[in-house]
């Protein structure tokens, strides 16, 4: 075991506290999966991730660093809150990518480019592996075990772009947050719900904070259905099927994590073919841990 550089940083959030935690280990040269899987159930968050140099493949095609991300119990090929709270913590312990302004991260979908965007970071969403709508049986037992009539879910589709989500549009952010769902019905389901936050049925339309959607995410936990602050790889997703179904527009911004007292927000922008998924991150600790 060695003193291995970490940092606990708080994604999609400017605020300390009020994003998504993660766990992220500067130098995981060395550690074995085993001994990464045991640190990332032992963080106790949702996700936790580790550095290494990219493969030769990766910097041939110009990674400036690769990870490896875990969420309790397996590996994930990606994530999004980890994505950019891990390359917010390269760069805070000096990371210098090859490209001013554009950082290329390895991991297990292959190369993700992020930008700077002012004080935030903004990761390219990843291709869709799974898209199109949703069978009827799956959205029939969505609406059971989200407690909504059938008729409440107004548009459906797979966001597959790693995590296996399932996304479903109800009426109005006022019925996403009084979601109370079923983890007997929805334990072994990724779920993603969003809400139009401003005047239903008008493309664009946002509150008075500026904020289009409230987003939910609900999947399996340890202890059954958990739901997760702010989930970078959801929001991706939702935003090419929202976008390409012409249910929002180019550039929004969307609020998640407000039933567990988080403020998290995603800021989503289409530019040409890419959709651009960014937010602030926030280091809260920094230090060494034994690993």
């Amino acid at each position: 075991m060695h003193q291995r550089p970490f940092q606990q940083v708080d994604v999609f959030t400017a605020t300390p506290y009020r994003g998504n935690p993660l766990a992220v280990v500067l130098d995981g040269s060395g550690l074995s999966t085993e001994a990464m899987q045991d640190f990332t159930n032992w963080t106790n968050l949702s996700e936790a991730t580790f550095l290494l140099p990219p493969t030769p493949e990766g910097r041939a095609a110009g990674a400036d660093y690769r990870v490896r991300i875990f969420c309790p119990g397996r590996e994930l090929p990606f994530a999004g809150h980890p994505t950019l709270g891990s390359c917010h913590a390269w760069l805070k312990a000096g990371g210098q990518p090859q490209v001013a302004g554009q950082v290329v991260q390895e991991c297990g979908v292959g190369l993700v480019t992020l930008r700077q965007d002012g004080e935030r970071l903004a990761f390219a969403a990843p291709p869709l592996i799974k898209s199109g709508p949703l069978a009827e049986e799956d959205v029939a037992l969505i609406a059971r075990g989200l407690g909504v009539a059938r008729s409440d879910i107004l548009h459906h589709a797979w966001c597959d772009n790693g995590p296996n989500w399932r996304g479903v549009m109800l009426r109005s952010s006022e019925q996403v947050l009084a979601l109370k769902p079923d983890a007997s019905i929805l334990g072994q389901l990724d779920v993603g719900v969003v809400g139009p936050r401003g005047k239903v049925g008008v493309i664009g339309s946002t509150d008075a904070e500026g904020i289009a959607f409230e987003v939910r995410a609900f999947f399996p936990g340890n202890n059954g259905l958990a739901e997760d602050p702010v989930t970078g790889s959801l929001n991706a997703a939702l935003a090419q099927w929202l976008i390409g179904a012409g249910l929002a527009p180019t550039q929004y911004v969307a609020a998640q994590g407000t039933c567990l007292g988080r403020a998290g927000r995603v800021y989503v922008q289409q530019d040409g073919d890419t959709i651009w998924v960014g937010g602030s991150s926030v280091t809260c600790m920094a230090g060494e841990v034994l690993l």
